[in-house]
């Protein structure tokens, strides 16, 4: 089967600076994978962006290229690395793929794979997709409480928080 590998990691950082993951570990396994399912990896798409954005531009082209590169599905690390967005939107986005005959296949969660009629798949997807979003909320409330706690103590002065060297 055609398929593409889909990666994402949250911030583009500095090539030195290795507090967050390099997407090429995601694709790395995931072409270990196809690999070992005799799958053939026609496309990569690789964003370094958050997953509650819907704007990624390897996302909407991983999305919309199915028809010219003939992939029958999207091959991702993990679930919450193909969206971090709503539940709602995320189905969305299933149904619509799903509608083109393309399945999304996450490697290190068996559950999810639509590319095969899974019953299951729906229920524990929307489960996940609840699990992402929450998360992504988690983060945004204790950043912005860094923030508040950084501005009372006469830290913060807005934009990025520079390195704190040690």
């Amino acid at each position: 089967m055609k398929v593409c590998i889909y990666a994402r990691v949250s911030k583009d950082e500095h090539h030195d600076d290795r507090r967050f993951q390099d997407p090429m570990t995601q694709i790395e396994e995931c072409r270990k994978w196809c690999q070992a399912h005799e799958h053939d990896v026609v496309a990569e798409y690789i964003d370094k962006w958050s997953g509650a954005d819907p704007n990624r531009p390897a996302f909407k082209k991983a999305l919309s290229e199915y028809w010219t590169k003939g992939y029958k599905a999207i091959v991702v690390w993990k679930y919450d690395r193909f969206t971090r967005e709503p539940m709602f939107v995320a189905m969305s986005y299933i149904n619509s793929l799903r509608s083109k005959k393309v399945g999304v296949i996450s490697i290190t969660e068996e559950w999810f794979n639509t590319s095969v009629d899974n019953p299951m798949a729906e229920l524990v997807m929307a489960i996940m997709s609840w699990a992402s979003a929450e998360e992504r909320r988690k983060i945004s409330e204790r950043t912005k409480a860094g923030i508040a706690r950084r501005r009372a103590i006469g830290q913060w002065h807005g934009g990025r928080p520079r390195k704190v060297r040690e």
